[in-house]
Order: C-alpha cells, then structure tokens, then sequence
C-alpha cells in the first residue's frame, strides 16, 4: 500500500476521516497534485515541487501550504504557529472545515506556486 495512504488510514478518528476529505479535495481542486509521501507524511507535489502537505498532530490535522507566506486570502483561518515561510489550515473535527475558504486557499497557493520559496 502507498505509505502516504497508509499514513492516512492508520489515524484514529475523526482526524482520519478530515485527512481522507482534504486529500479529495486537494485531488479535485488541483488535479494535477500528486500524492507522495515525503519527510513521513503526505505531501502534494506538483511538477516534482512540494505544494502542500497533511499533517496530524494530537488533536489536529494541518494542512500546510509550502509557499503560505505569499498567501493573502483567508489569512484569518491560517496558521504560522513561528513558522517564517509555512502556513496552515488547522482542522479538529470535520464540520470545521469550510469547504469555500479550504477550496479558494489552494487555488490561490496553485497560482504561487512557481514564486520562490522565500517572501
């Protein structure tokens, strides 16, 4: 089995099930997204560049932007948490996740991906 889906289906609920919805929807907003599995977690690359990745901790589930600083949309709902270059979208249960704020914020880190990595 894919050890990124392995990752994924390994967690407990409901952290499993919010993995399972942002996987999809990353695969359906940017389709060109490819899931692999990168420094132990699921990682999207995009033309062999990191996009965004998932990530569970305790209580959460991440789901962090590589190139977050150039992000200007939604900055209310992402997270830096002393990261310089990174932010994320921090989910604890399902119904958390808004799926119109989840699916403008990944079509705007699709339109910076080719900036560079520092702001």
């Amino acid at each position: 089995m894919n050890p990124a889906a392995l990752y994924i289906l390994e967690k407990p609920e409901p952290f499993r099930s919010i993995l399972l919805h942002l996987q999809a929807t990353v695969e359906t907003v940017i389709p060109e997204a490819e899931l692999l599995y990168k420094w132990r977690l699921p990682c999207f690359y995009i033309e062999n560049n990191p996009f965004c990745f998932l990530n569970f901790s305790k209580n959460y589930v991440d789901l962090v932007f590589w190139h977050g600083a150039h992000l200007t949309q939604h900055t209310e709902f992402l997270i830096s948490e002393g990261r310089k270059h990174m932010k994320s979208l921090h989910y604890k249960t399902l119904e958390e996740i808004d799926q119109q704020i989840l699916k403008e914020v990944l079509l705007e880190a699709h339109s910076l991906r080719d900036r560079k990595y520092y702001k």
